[in-house]
């Protein structure tokens, strides 16, 4: 580069640092392979082709290179983003947002933009129109309402689109209120020239509403908007008692979209309905929170819907849109999709009706105790997977890690309610597993579309519903409390986090292991444990699993065929995002944030941190 001078510019609500402006070296050869989506593809499969980390091969990682964001700040920040990797060149968010474009094969900046916003985000959109005058942009959604677009060579804001580059998706929006949620956490969907905006509301009443929304590309116009908790005269809207529906905020895709190409199709995992605990004054099935949604992608109409929790008490929303996928029964190819749930359980339906591929039987379910309440009789569970973590607790389940432990969980339960399924929060305490972590969580899945194996990582830490009276002859929610031990371990038994590979052709478990560990449970003796775990899976040709994700601070790789693991390095910092994987000039690299922190509260750092074979 001229002049290695760094030019500032303040454009809208951003800043841009970058040497010179000019652009980004053209890295793209034969033997470089994107990862152009935080899922990969648009699906989400979360699969690599790249065979040159192997089994064989992956005892030989190393660091190839570390980027330190250099915004860690005070507190447990931490960092959720997967890299995109687009033409050679790496984009990311840092601790506090920033957008950065990094060569991918040496973690060198190039250039970087701050939108000077704030709160977690999980990975970028990318955009191009290489037809026309080569357009690339990259697209961020971001947690304070922010909408932005960049030139994705020079950083800089696309004068275009919105103002001065950035869309500010609070403006027009009924119920959002100042300083209030609203904005997104997760990479939007990018769909021909539509955005499709993941949302965050507030948990509780009053806040705005969690419709899905979709804008232009090149102007950031809104184009669609689908109303999540229907109006009158549209689908669902029956479902709500006594115009529950009105100003409901939650309903919200947070955790963002995958999107069948082919056919045209955005799919959604919807939130629960706010308030999260307490739902007298939305009595009903409340549809379409805790659905799995599918729109026309380029209109928004309706196509189909499931709802896997009923009038939802528990916080048990949908964590993660469903992975767009293929299996083969009865000797016929079906196109699917597979729906991870906190509940434990894995949804699996038919891509174009929404048909359940293995059944779901209807259970039924505890009746309310708190006054004004009314919870659905009772809630679907799918014939096939089995679930993949306890849906009760009783007290043979609690905690065996030592006798003191086990006595300090008896005591404490005493004054809680357990040992039924889907009971209700109540005001002494309900125990409710899984825990409001899942189950699965934004970890999502990821897919082999080689042998159609799933893999995903669960979390088994019970959590107590426990509620108030309020001043309004209604109910609030206690506050978050873990069922733990005096120590803090979760106060049921061990493992208490798992990493399984589902066969979809059959529905069962190819293999099961506990995921992660407790150095110091280990030193005593007690057999591996598992830990909590934020930030999924990827899945390789080269037949490995590589995950970050747990409280031991490692990176994972594993034999995707037997789940026996082959690899790991300890981290600076807990890998609480799931990494992706490419490849530049012939060489092949995988990469993962390592900021820690987080909701895990494990020591926070600011490394992206790329291996390489030697």
């Amino acid at each position: 580069m001229i002049n290695c001078a760094l030019i500032s510019l303040v454009a809208g609500f951003g800043h841009l640092q970058t040497p010179d402006f000019m652009p980004l070296p053209k890295i793209r050869t034969q033997t470089t392979v994107d990862w152009a989506n935080v899922g990969e593809d648009k699906g989400g499969m979360r699969y690599s082709q790249l065979t040159q980390i192997n089994r064989k091969t992956v005892k030989e990682l190393k660091v190839a290179w570390i980027y330190h964001t250099g915004d860690v700040g005070p507190g447990k920040s931490t960092i959720e983003c997967t890299p995109i990797v687009i033409d050679g060149i790496m984009y990311i968010t840092t601790v506090k947002l920033k957008i950065v474009a990094l060569d991918a094969a040496t973690g060198k900046p190039f250039w970087e933009y701050d939108p000077h916003s704030s709160g977690v985000n999980r990975g970028l959109g990318y955009w191009s129109d290489l037809k026309k005058n080569g357009i690339r942009r990259i697209i961020a959604a971001l947690g304070d309402g922010k909408l932005v677009s960049l030139d994705a060579q020079t950083g800089r804001p696309d004068p275009d689109f919105g103002r001065d580059g950035t869309v500010n998706i609070r403006e027009g929006i009924e119920g959002v209120l100042p300083n209030q949620f609203y904005g997104s956490t997760s990479a939007p969907a990018i769909f021909e020239n539509l955005i499709i905006v993941p949302i965050i509301v507030p948990e509780s009443m009053p806040g705005g509403p969690g419709d899905v929304r979709a804008f232009d590309v090149r102007t950031g116009k809104q184009v669609w908007r689908f109303h999540t908790a229907p109006w009158p005269g549209e689908v669902g809207n029956e479902s709500w008692e006594n115009g529950g529906w009105k100003n409901r905020t939650g309903v919200n895709a947070w955790s963002g979209y995958t999107i069948d190409v082919k056919n045209g199709i955005v799919f959604a995992g919807l939130g629960s309905a706010s308030s999260d605990f307490y739902g007298a004054d939305r009595i009903g099935q409340d549809l379409f929170a805790n659905c799995t949604l599918a729109l026309d992608a380029r209109t928004g109409k309706r196509l189909w819907h499931f709802q896997t929790v009923h009038h939802d008490l528990w916080d048990h929303d949908l964590p993660c849109p469903p992975v767009v996928c293929t299996l083969i029964r009865n000797g016929k190819r079906i196109d699917v999709v597979a729906q991870p749930t906190k509940t434990g359980y894995v949804f699996i339906f038919d891509r174009l009706t929404g048909e359940p591929i293995y059944g779901v039987k209807e259970i039924p379910a505890a009746a309310a105790t708190l006054p004004g309440e009314v919870a659905w009789p009772t809630q679907p569970i799918p014939l096939k997977p089995d679930a993949l973590e306890p849906q009760n607790v009783t007290e043979d389940d609690f905690t065996n890690i030592s006798p003191e432990a086990n006595a300090y969980v008896k005591q404490l339960a005493k004054n809680l309610l357990f040992g039924v399924r889907y009971q209700t929060p109540s005001l002494q305490g309900t125990v409710v597993s899984p825990g409001f972590h899942g189950g699965t969580n934004w970890s999502g899945a990821s897919f082999d579309p080689t042998t159609n194996m799933l893999y995903l990582n669960t979390n088994n830490f019970p959590y107590v519903s426990k509620m108030k009276a309020n001043n309004s002859g209604g109910y609030d929610f206690f506050g978050y409390t873990y069922f733990a031990d005096r120590d803090g371990y979760p106060a049921v038994k061990p493992p208490w986090g798992h990493l399984t590979a589902i066969n979809l052709n059959t529905g069962e478990f190819a293999w099961r292991i506990v995921f992660g560990e407790f150095p110091e449970l280990t030193a005593r003796g007690i057999p591996q444990t598992g830990t909590q775990n934020f930030g999924g899976t990827i899945v390789t040709a080269g037949g490995l699993v590589f995950i970050g994700g747990t409280m031991d601070e490692k990176f994972h790789a594993y034999d995707k065929s037997t789940g026996k693991l082959l690899w790991d390095y300890k981290l600076d910092f807990g890998g609480y995002a799931t990494p992706s994987t490419y490849m530049v000039n012939g060489k092949k690299y995988v990469v993962i944030a390592a900021g820690g922190g987080g909701k895990l509260a494990t020591k926070s750092g600011d490394e992206f941190v790329a291996f390489a074979l030697p």
